[in-house]
């Protein structure tokens, strides 16, 4: 039988963020999977230099898995929450929109499940307004402060040159689809990365952000992945130092919300307590536990593999053409990278590190073994 959520009760706030694992994890004292992502395409029209998934990119693809066994899998995730629709591009082709996105979101809305679709809005605004009667979350990655900004970083990785112009008009029409579907009601949540080109500038990209209208701005350290493998990583100093600077410059009507955090209130270092304390104690402001491997899967849409995360870091554990998403979840509680991390401190609301946070910069500590510090739990 399945799990339907009274939509009322799930709200989307800064208080009730269905995405975030903790929740899931208090309720059922455990973490169980309420939140799948769908990978539906992997062709785009931009090739970011941050781009997690940017290895798997390609010029074709084939087929997808039909919609009614993809629908069959869903049915069968008892406490589904959210699904989140990632590519590529996932509104790269109008088709794919009209076929496979809106059918999966209007299966979302009809059980009571929150979405989320994760695109760039570079592309024709119709494509988006076909989504918009059933999308809860438009998320868009928004690292710019210029046109020219957004050439440098949108198209550092396409393998041939892209005219300024041809970036302009898409730089112009990304902001104009935002600002326009922020008009119609639409919660569009831009999400920047603190990496070595923004961490200065993320006042100004907040900026405008909330000139477009968006309702939330995400923000999360970028860590070597894909296109980023070979980037420059800050170290936490220009991390923290970044984060403050934000939070000195932001607007507090804005819901901003931090995901994979390096830094936690187990830490014996007081900057680290201290900026955790200042999260918390400010307006509006969330810090989201990773929700990878601990409440969410990823599908492959076309392979039917199922990951701990969109990129891939950690292979497959298993298929949908022969396993259940809830015995994939259960088979990765038992695998030993799962248990490395799998932790959770309820002084601190933490329910542990990501991966890519734990090989970037806690190789040698293991968290499983550490406490929050007594004045970082107040």
């Amino acid at each position: 039988m399945i799990h339907k959520i009274n939509p009322e009760a799930t709200a989307i706030t800064p208080q009730n963020d269905p995405w975030d694992p903790i929740r899931s994890l208090q309720r059922h004292g455990k973490h169980v999977l309420t939140s799948v992502e769908l990978t539906v395409t992997n062709l785009c029209n931009m090739r970011c230099e941050h781009c997690a998934v940017g290895e798997t990119l390609t010029m074709t693809e084939g087929p997808r898995i039909p919609l009614a066994q993809v629908m069959k899998r869903l049915d069968q995730v008892d406490r589904l929450e959210t699904i989140s629709i990632t590519g590529g591009e996932p509104s790269f082709h109008e088709a794919t929109v009209r076929d496979y996105i809106v059918p999966l979101l209007k299966y979302a809305r009809e059980r009571g499940v929150r979405s989320q679709l994760n695109s760039n809005l570079t592309l024709d605004l119709t494509r988006y307004e076909m989504m918009a009667p059933y999308l809860d979350v438009m998320h868009i990655s928004f690292n710019y402060t210029s046109a020219e900004d957004f050439h440098r970083v949108g198209f550092v990785r396409a393998g041939r040159p892209v005219q300024r112009e041809t970036s302009e008009k898409l730089y112009e029409r990304m902001m104009e689809n935002t600002a326009a579907l922020s008009r119609g009601g639409m919660f569009v949540s831009a999400e920047s990365m603190i990496n070595y080109r923004t961490h200065e500038r993320l006042p100004d990209i907040h900026r405008i952000i909330a000139e477009m209208g968006c309702r939330r701005h995400e923000v999360h350290p970028m860590y070597p992945s894909s296109f980023a493998a070979d980037l420059p990583l800050l170290s936490l100093n220009d991390f923290r130092a970044s984060i403050h600077r934000l939070l000195d410059s932001r607007d507090p009507d804005i819901w901003m919300l931090f995901g994979t955090l390096p830094f936690y209130a187990c830490s014996s270092l007081e900057e680290d307590r201290r900026l955790l304390g200042r999260l918390r104690r400010e307006r509006n402001v969330t810090v989201r536990n990773d929700p990878d491997g601990r409440n969410r899967l990823n599908v492959n849409l076309f392979t039917g593999d199922v990951y701990v995360t969109d990129f891939s870091d950690v292979p497959a554990q298993g298929s949908i053409h022969t396993d259940t998403l809830e015995q994939v979840f259960e088979k990765w509680k038992t695998h030993p990278l799962n248990g490395s991390v799998d932790c959770y401190c309820p002084a601190a609301q933490c329910c542990g590190p990501n991966l890519l946070v734990v090989d970037s910069y806690y190789k040698d500590v293991d968290f499983t073994t550490r406490k929050a510090v007594e004045d970082s739990a107040s």
